[in-house]
């Protein structure tokens, strides 16, 4: 990566190349965050506040996430690795910075691990100095406390009162035991060298039993700790085939792990969970399975469109503050979000629904309308849909109800069951089309392929058309991926399409469905332990019989 190729780079990404500040300017202060583990969750709030602030971004590769997550609103975030993808050196890494600092720009400096600890955050702030640049850090969580903890055990405790850190690269460490009972070794880049650590420690006195652990990938989803003795440590990394870059850690605390850990035994942990729906709803459904430990993908399968006429909602609209209606009646939290639009389009809010019965489908669409400002009067207690709708619904009594309309704002696919429920109600339903639903543009190649190839644990649906929508623009889920869907209908249209259903929620709701799959992944890891075999993920079980078969 020549320091000249960035505005070029910029262009070639479909970003804004960032105006230039006036001549003479005095270059902005250029921001070193340091990301920590590389979980984008564990970035400090200064930190992140700094990347928000940033007009480009130059991340270490191993944390590019990170950078996006948090500099989404910035004109670009580019790897510091050259055109073959390999790391730049020091020496490119800062030239390149402070072509950008000299044109004026904020420019965030985005490093990965410890380095504080390693020294390269040092070499590389001396560098920026000796070009006249100011700087400023924002220091990460640092690997050496966070992993251990993301493991489920300290550094120190009981009698363990000393801590040494040392590098597994440094050819002058003296592996000799200072003091095994009180002491803690951590060996950093100890996971991809722990046979050879293994043979130097015990070699250098150390007691056969000492009780260590190593953990690759920590802090991420891809988090696996291997817990034994020196003298069988070999032998347990050759057998978890575990890889990847951690920490090697020796000494009594590795015990603290049996009543400590928390972080791998969420039941859905480190599972691919495709959620398929409509990308404004994918929220909180993803939100609930990363609090199982699943790692959610929305793929949108539906676009959300206005109607192709809007007369007819805004004539609804009108006659919604005028007093036609005695009812309004929403389906979807998108009916919500389509009356919600036009009200603002109009300069009305909450109050315009002052005299109106409120009724919501579900308990989703309710949450909707609550966050709008409208608490429903009725939203039934059993079945969440139009047929539960009805079965709360009263029937038209012309002495207590003045008005016999009901305003129905629906998509352009809705089914007429609760426009003939509620007419033999004695109701007259005005169905309006508040929005159309179109089949989204398929998902990018590596999506579609591991869809049809079992690379994710589970696929998530939550309405027969994600069902058929997903079909459509990526094919048929593999047949090792576990099938959860939110209610019976659902799960029926999954079976009419050739798909086994594993999951099914008990109450048709998002928190519910995510909770069945947790529970459903809890099983498999409680049989997978009782089986002495330490893969339940469905996409890695299926990856270990196809190395069993070749």
């Amino acid at each position: 990566m020549s320091t000249s190729a960035t505005d070029t780079q910029l262009e070639e990404l479909g970003a804004t190349v960032p105006a230039q500040r006036q001549a003479g300017q005095t270059a902005q202060p250029v921001l070193l965050v340091v990301a920590g583990p590389g979980d984008a969750e564990l970035v400090t709030i200064r930190g992140g506040q700094m990347l928000a602030r940033a007009d480009i971004i130059f991340s270490d590769p191993e944390v590019l996430d990170v950078a996006r997550v948090h500099g989404s609103g910035c004109s670009a975030v580019l790897p510091m690795v050259d055109e073959d993808g390999q790391p730049l050196s020091q020496a490119a890494r800062v030239a390149l910075v402070s072509q950008e600092a000299n044109k004026g720009l904020t420019v965030a400096r985005l490093l990965s691990g410890d380095p504080i600890m390693d020294g390269s955050l040092r070499l590389e702030a001396a560098a920026l100095a000796a070009r006249g640049l100011r700087f400023e850090v924002a220091p990460g969580v640092s690997p050496l406390t966070s992993i251990p903890a993301f493991a489920g055990y300290g550094l120190t405790g009981g009698a363990v009162r000393e801590v040494r850190v040392v590098d597994a690269d440094d050819p002058a460490v003296n592996w000799a035991p200072e003091s095994e009972s009180r002491s803690t070794l951590v060996v950093l880049k100890g996971a991809e060298r722990a046979t050879s650590l293994a043979e130097r420690l015990l070699t250098a006195g150390w007691c056969p039993d000492t009780p260590c652990a190593i953990t690759v990938e920590g802090a991420t989803v891809d988090q696996r700790t291997i817990v034994t003795s020196l003298a069988e440590l070999t032998d347990a990394v050759r057998d978890s085939g575990h890889e990847g870059s951690g920490i090697l850690v020796v000494g009594d605390v590795v015990n603290q792990r049996g009543e400590s850990s928390w972080y791998e035994c969420k039941p859905l942990f480190g599972w691919r969970v495709l959620v398929p729906r409509t990308k404004e709803q994918a929220g909180e459904l993803s939100d609930q399975l990363r609090a199982h430990g699943a790692v959610p993908v929305e793929v949108p399968t539906i676009s959300v469109e206005p109607p192709r006429t809007p007369q007819q909602m805004d004539r609804a609209i009108h006659g919604l503050v005028s007093g036609r209606y005695e009812w309004v009646a929403f389906t979807s939290s998108n009916a919500v979000r389509a009356v919600c639009e036009k009200f603002e389009q109009y300069g009305l809010d909450a109050r315009s629904f002052a005299g109106l019965k409120i009724a919501a489908i579900g308990e989703q669409t309710a949450t909707a309308l609550r966050a709008f400002g409208v608490i429903p009067d009725l939203v039934p207690t059993g079945e969440h849909s139009s047929l539960g709708l009805l079965e709360v619904w009263p029937e038209f009594d012309e002495s207590v109800d003045p008005i016999n309309r009901v305003f129905l704002p629906r998509a352009d696919i809705a089914t007429d069951t609760l426009v003939a429920g509620l007419t033999e109600l004695g109701w007259e339903v005005e169905a309006i089309t508040a929005y159309r639903t179109v089949r989204a543009a398929p998902p990018a190649a590596p999506i579609r392929e591991a869809i049809k190839t079992g690379g994710f644990d589970a696929v998530l649906f939550t309405s027969s058309s994600t069902v058929r929508n997903l079909i459509g623009i990526a094919g048929k889920p593999h047949a090792s991926t576990v099938i959860a869907c939110i209610g019976p209908a659902t799960a029926a249209t999954a079976e009419e399409h050739g798909l086994r259903v594993h999951v099914r929620a008990d109450e048709p709701s998002v928190a519910e469905l995510a909770s069945a799959l947790a529970r459903y992944g809890e099983a498999l890891r409680q049989e997978a332990a009782a089986s002495g075999s330490t893969v339940w993920r469905p996409s890695k079980r299926r990856a270990a019989a196809r190395r069993r078969t070749n």
